[in-house]
Formats: structure tokens, sequence, C-alpha cells
């Protein structure tokens, strides 16, 4: 740590989206020095290290839209970051299953979406298709998505740090070291956490799921609030890893921002099963009991939260229901396998995504980047972020006055 704790730019958050900030950041001005503050005592223990592990290839996402350009060049960079720097990856693609002719429309949209959005080399596949891909999935037709993969996103967010402490020895990733208060009244800026006070001339955001509170510790006035939604993972056995070669993936409901429960091939050679969706009472709490009276509180008494939960009431209960009962969760991954059994799986960890909710009840469902007097704030980073981090950290360095 400096002697005079000043930074030319302070970046609080060590998750994925915050290291890629800082290592862009670093490659454009290599002679300025910047403080990664992390509150953990390591980079990547929220979002970060408890998502899918996959790198998206955009095909999902509206044309035009922040997440469907910055995904597809996010991807691109990182596949070139992951092979200059060894890192464990591999694009072993997926496919998205209509298991109904009633699905086949939105997956014709979603096709649709992939070719304006440029996604590489997507074709349909018939059920013969499939089952020579996947022999244990039932559907009536498909979606390759050959640039699909899975990665390492600890081991990336690692690698960002490391190299920025190569490019400056001055620049620093501080961990243990949570944000408590800031004064950003002067040009330069005082940032008080729980190690002393740092100073600088800009700060940059990337709190994930404290990204509104870290927002209105700088006086930003905020049409949103970030709810948490738990995913649990359940993982398949030994016995039946087998049963799963690549990357499967239902047809999501297309009014309702997360994927459905799917199954991953991870970097580790294990296969997770999941995740579900539902309120957390707890934003940082990875079990089903987590709970925490300041994140509940804040989260009920947010009009936005209820008037979603009256939206949407009957596919959250179904999610509820999945996540106190393995039966149910292995039933929805029966539609897409119909031979998997309760003995095929065993439970696996847990996940929450941040999500920014307006006070009308909608879900933010594109990225949020906010400049205020000189600080910028990431206020909403779902999906495909981990994928799109480079992109992502592009677009905000682009708001840096150097």
């Amino acid at each position: 740590m400096s002697n005079n704790n000043y930074y030319d730019y302070i970046t609080v958050g060590g998750g994925i989206v915050g290291l890629a900030t800082a290592y862009k950041l670093q490659l454009k001005f290599p002679n300025k020095s910047i403080a990664i503050l992390e509150k953990e005592d390591a980079v990547g223990k929220h979002q970060t290290g408890r998502n899918s592990g996959v790198m998206h290839s955009g095909i999902y996402y509206k044309p035009g839209s922040f997440k469907a350009l910055n995904c597809k060049n996010g991807h691109e960079q990182l596949i070139n970051f992951a092979q200059e720097n060894n890192i464990k990856h591999d694009v072993c693609g997926k496919i998205i299953v209509a298991t109904h002719e009633s699905e086949i429309p939105t997956l014709e949209m979603i096709y649709q979406r992939g070719v304006d959005n440029g996604t590489r080399g997507i074709t349909y596949l018939n059920k013969q298709q499939i089952k020579k891909r996947e022999p244990f999935i039932n559907g009536v037709k498909a979606i390759l998505v050959p640039t699909a993969g899975i990665i390492d996103f600890v081991k990336v967010g690692e690698k960002f740090a490391e190299k920025i402490h190569q490019l400056n020895q001055k620049s620093e990733l501080i961990t243990a070291c949570k944000v408590l208060e800031i004064n950003a009244s002067e040009k330069i800026k005082e940032v008080k956490t729980s190690l002393g006070i740092f100073k600088t001339e800009t700060i940059i955001f990337c709190g994930g799921l404290q990204a509104d509170r870290l927002a209105e510790l700088d006086n930003v006035k905020l049409d949103m609030q970030i709810v948490g939604f738990r995913g649990d993972y359940f993982e398949l056995t030994e016995a039946a890893k087998h049963k799963i070669k690549h990357l499967v993936y239902p047809v999501p409901d297309p009014n309702f921002p997360f994927l459905g429960v799917h199954f991953t091939r991870m970097v580790d050679g294990s296969i997770e099963c999941g995740p579900n969706a539902v309120f957390t009472f707890k934003r940082e709490g990875y079990h089903r009991t987590s709970f925490s009276l300041k994140d509940t509180w804040q989260a009920l008494t947010f009009s936005g939260t209820w008037k979603l939960f009256f939206k949407h009431w009957r596919k959250g209960l179904d999610e509820y229901h999945r996540a106190f009962s393995r039966v149910a969760f292995v039933k929805a991954l029966q539609k897409l396998m119909p031979s998997i059994t309760v003995d095929d799986v065993q439970p696996a960890r847990a996940g929450v995504r941040a999500q920014a909710i307006e006070y009308n009840g909608n879900l933010i469902d594109d990225f949020k980047i906010y400049n205020h007097n000189g600080n910028i704030h990431v206020l909403n980073a779902p999906s495909p972020a981990a994928t799109a981090c480079m992109a992502i950290a592009d677009e905000i360095v682009g708001h840096v006055d150097s």
C-alpha cells in the first residue's frame, strides 16, 4: 500500500468487471497508479465465482442492445486473453432445445436474434441430430451454438490482478477493504474504508450486489434498486456424468430474464444442473435459509419488489417449490432429459444474481453505467457481464478522463 494512500484511480469491487476495468485502465494509462478495493479476502467471491462459468455467444440479446454489442466483442477478447495466458477454457458449444412444438416460435426468434447479432456458426438441429450430439436429451428442434464455451472466471480475475501489478508496481489489489464512506466534494476524493482513507481523482464502482448502496454513498439519486435472486445448483453424480457431453439449455421464458435450469459441463469435468431463481432474503446468502434483516427490509420496503412479485407470482412459486424440493428440481430437468432421476443428482453450490429493478417493478435487462461527478457507477451488470467483462471495461474506460 502506498505511503500516502493516493492513487490516480480507485476501482471498488474485485469481481470480474471491476478487475477487467482496472486492467484495461492500466493498459491505457500504464504510468497511472490504480487501487482495487475488495471487501472480501480474495477476488471473485460472489457473482464472479458463483455463476455457471459459461462464455455466452450473444445469441439471446436484443439486437443493438448494450448486452448484444458487448457480449460478442467481450467473448472474442476473453478467449484471446485465455489463450495468451494459459487459462483453462473450452469452446465446447451448446444447444438450446425445444422440447415441445409450442416452443418452436420462441426458438426461431432466438435464432433470428443470433443472425442479427452476428453469432457465428449457429444452425438448427432436428431430433436425430440432437440425439447424436446429446444421446440422453429429448427435443423436437434445437439451435447449435458452436461459439459458446466454459471458463474459470475466478482464474481470469486473478490473472487481471496479476497483470495490473506487472504493468505498474504502484498499482495494487487491496483485499479485506470495505468501503464505508465517500467524500467526493473536492477534486481529490476520499474513500473511507475499513483499512483507512484512500485518495484519488476518479472512483469506478463495480459493486455487483452492493452497486446501489455504493451509489448512495456517492450521493447518486437512483431510480432503481438491486434485489438478489439466489440460484441453487445440483450436479450429476459420478455415475450419471456420462449423460451430458457439452452445454444444454431449454428454450427460455421470454417474459423472464433467466435462462431456465440447464446442464453445464464445467472446466473441471463436473456437470452442473441449474440454477433456479428465487428471491433471496440475504444479498450474499448462499443457503436456502440465509437471512439478513437489513437486506430483507430494504428489498421488501421497495415498491418495485412487490410490483415484480405481483407480475410473476406464479413463476415465483414454481421457483421456490424447486428450491426446497429435489424431486421438483429433477422434474424440471426431466423436461430435457426424461431418464434423469433424483439418484442422479446431488446438491452443489449456489449463487446470487444482482438484478436491478425499477420502481414500477420492471427488471432492467441491459447493462447500466452511470457517470456522477466524474465517478463511474456500474449499476446493473447481469449475465452475460462475465463473458462481456473486457468489452464492458472498454466502455467504462471510455468514460474516464486522462
